[in-house]
């Protein structure tokens, strides 16, 4: 599986990071077929290309704008001539806040995501302090309560139209912030595999998710159609992920589907049975060692997911059914072991692997070796080999 890498990388220095034009390529047309008519946000922090994102921007049909992670990033692709960017959490530095806000007054778009009093509060004194009308975006909270579990993230306050009415009668006594969007993300569809490791789990989850479905259906349009009584003329309801692109497709409110984590592909999304991606992205280590006749050392490896640490936040191998960690070490900063299954691996051999996550694996390299078909065509620099660090 992995003899056209070899041939196309051979004389890289490992590790490294490889991109698969090929598979990428796939994807972007399972995005484009998963979200049917739905404008496409692409998630930059499941990117973190300057380069990747460009080429997803040319090759994307339906393409709306950006989600970025933090101020400084977008100030970042502001600089790189991107615009119509969603800063998708809320900001609480002012100078970062400032610098952007310079950035609307020279024509830019710039959204900022909301969800208390004390985000609009900082955007309204800044917005009037440089003379700009800000655009900000609400959050609401469309995670599901079952009184024994929470199901989905603890993100927005907004939880309720309870919630919501008095935010909303706060933001409208604020002549300096225009409400242009809203945003209900179903993170416990879009994000949750309903295929983890545990079968018995796995059926947990799909109940779940079925039910989650008709209640975040509910109330997002209900809490849409309370935000457009107070707000009517909104450019974009956003809501989806990777995980629940067709579901959210189906959603006569959501106007645009936030994506990203689907160009890569990472290992977490293994998880779900209705996505058909393909393996677009990863790393590569040198066998340095073999101590036992099935046992071989990879330099390097620790490139561990974040979120509850857990099993699935290790890297997996690109090819499974060959080789598998030793429980006792795992995967470690500067050196691997791994156990092999029939498969022959001596010293000086490559082994391939995915991130656990999209994004994060750019936080490790500074450049992405490129492939399609068989042939290398390129290096593509990552935020890091941009210079760049944001979280």
């Amino acid at each position: 599986m992995t003899t056209r890498f070899n041939q196309a990388f051979r004389g890289l220095e490992h590790p490294f990071a490889w991109l698969d034009f090929d598979a990428l390529d796939k994807n972007i047309a399972t995005v484009h077929n998963a979200c049917g008519e739905k404008k496409i946000r692409i998630a930059t922090k499941s990117i973190r290309s300057v380069e990747v994102l460009r080429y997803l921007q040319k090759n994307l049909a339906n393409i709306t704008g950006y989600m970025t992670f933090t101020a400084a990033e977008t100030i970042f692709l502001l600089q790189q001539h991107f615009d119509d960017v969603l800063l998708g959490y809320p900001v609480m530095e002012e100078e970062v806040v400032r610098q952007l806000l310079y950035f609307v007054k020279a024509g830019k778009t710039v959204t900022f995501m909301v969800d208390k009093q004390e985000h609009v509060k900082l955007l309204a004194k800044l917005g009037q302090e440089l003379g700009v009308r800000v655009q900000v975006c609400i959050d609401i909270n469309v995670s599901n309560d079952f009184k024994v579990l929470y199901f989905g993230t603890k993100r927005s306050s907004l939880h309720s139209l309870e919630s919501l009415t008095p935010f909303l009668q706060y933001i409208k006594k604020q002549p300096s912030i225009e409400v242009v969007g809203a945003m209900g993300y179903e993170a416990q569809i879009a994000g949750v595999g309903n295929r983890p490791a545990n079968a018995i789990k796995g059926r947990i989850i799909e109940v779940m998710q079925l039910q989650a479905k008709k209640q975040v259906t509910q109330f997002r349009r209900l809490a849409i159609a309370h935000i457009k009584a107070y707000f009517p003329n909104l450019l974009f309801v956003n809501g989806g992920g990777t995980g629940s692109m067709a579901y959210t497709a189906q959603q006569k409110e959501v106007t645009e589907i936030t994506v990203g984590s689907a160009f890569y592909a990472p290992a977490l999304f293994d998880q779900f049975t209705h996505l058909q991606l393909e393996k677009a992205a990863g790393f590569a280590l040198r066998v340095t060692r073999k101590p036992e006749k099935n046992i071989v050392v990879c330099h390097g490896g620790g490139y561990t997911a974040s979120g509850a640490i857990a099993a699935d936040r290790l890297p997996v191998f690109y090819e499974p059914a060959f080789f598998s960690y030793l429980s006792l070490e795992g995967a470690g900063e500067v050196q691997t072991p791994i156990k092999v299954k029939r498969k022959k691996v001596n010293v000086g051999d490559t082994l391939y692997f995915r991130h656990a996550k999209a994004g994060e694996l750019c936080e490790r390299f500074q450049v992405l070796y490129a492939i399609r078909g068989d042939k290398y065509v390129g290096a593509y620099t990552t935020y890091r080999g941009d210079g760049q660090c944001f979280l």
